[in-house]
């Protein structure tokens, strides 16, 4: 069986294909490609003979996923699909299966370390401290007595409920789906977005929250609340949010994801807005999650390959 392996994963090759040969062993031929390409015909002429084709976060258009004329599963090693054009795999009748689980602890962190940063304002301490300055203008906040809410509660929603438990904080969800979970209070989105001093987003992108946290959700939000989003960009209006944080009509935001890819246009409005803590799409990215994500994509290969397949967000 031919697997082809689009894009670079992050792990060294030599650990990678050691990683295939443990769960694979023999049973499969790959082909890894150590560039990124956006010429939809380079990526077809990658993928055309192909019976698996791994990939991470390339996008890939319904153009692409046509000329993948053998493939019989798209193995993304992602958690969000919002960059694949789902329908041309299901049109295809192509299985397609997604890494979830692999960034759960790592994202999470990020949510804290930014979130941290921005209530103790540890960048200007370092500028400052540089600089033979003082604790003056410095002065932070502190995590315990806050209300934090939680916007999606899949699995990393749920682990950053759990951390904000543990730093004291009083946790309130909104969700499609309310579970029984302990420490953990649901709520209306109207409720914890109007109520909840922290407000940290794990949704997915797709058409029912696309532009979820809107001008009027915003405007809901208390003076000295912080929104977090490690979720999808178009989430957010983010001219709105920009407009809050401007104004002081809230007190901050920590921002991993846009509307694109970064690098991110010098104009959007959140590069420009006051009180935030901003990253280029890395809240996914450590070299542990890479490692968890090589296994993920193997095991998902010897699950379809025993006809018992995991992750799959597309039947094919």
């Amino acid at each position: 069986m031919k697997v082809v392996i689009l894009e670079p994963l992050a792990v060294e090759k030599d650990r990678l294909m050691a990683i295939a040969q443990e769960i694979l062993g023999d049973s499969v031929e790959i082909t890894m490609y150590d560039n990124r390409t956006l010429d939809p015909q380079e990526l077809i002429e990658r993928g055309k003979d192909a019976d698996i084709v791994i990939e991470a976060n390339q996008p890939l258009s319904a153009e692409v996923i046509k000329g993948f004329k053998n493939c019989k599963l798209l193995n993304v090693g992602f958690t969000g699909l919002d960059h694949v054009a789902l329908d041309a795999c299901k049109e295809m009748g192509m299985m397609v299966c997604n890494c979830s689980g692999y960034s759960t602890a790592c994202v999470a962190d990020l949510v804290f370390g930014s979130l941290i940063s921005f209530y103790r304002n540890i960048a200007a301490c370092d500028t400052a401290t540089r600089n033979g300055g003082t604790m003056a203008g410095l002065v932070g906040y502190e995590l315990e007595g806050k209300k934090f809410g939680v916007v999606g509660t899949g699995a990393i929603g749920l682990r950053v409920a759990k951390i904000a438990a543990a730093f004291g904080c009083e946790v309130y969800a909104y969700s499609r789906t309310v579970k029984d979970v302990p420490g953990v209070t649901y709520v209306s989105l109207d409720e914890l977005m109007s109520t909840c001093d922290i407000i940290s987003l794990h949704m997915p992108s797709n058409a029912s929250t696309k532009g979820m946290i809107s001008a009027e959700k915003i405007a809901m939000m208390k003076e000295n609340a912080v929104l977090i989003n490690m979720a999808r960009g178009p989430v957010i209006d983010s001219q709105a949010l920009a407009d809050a944080l401007n104004n002081d009509k809230i007190l901050g935001a920590c921002i991993d994801v846009y509307e694109m890819e970064p690098p991110i246009p010098g104009d959007h409005p959140l590069l420009t807005a006051k009180h935030t803590v901003v990253t280029p799409h890395v809240a996914f990215a450590t070299k542990e999650a890479f490692i968890k994500r090589a296994y993920i994509l193997f095991e998902n290969i010897k699950a379809y390959m025993n006809g018992t397949p995991q992750n799959v967000k597309v039947e094919a």
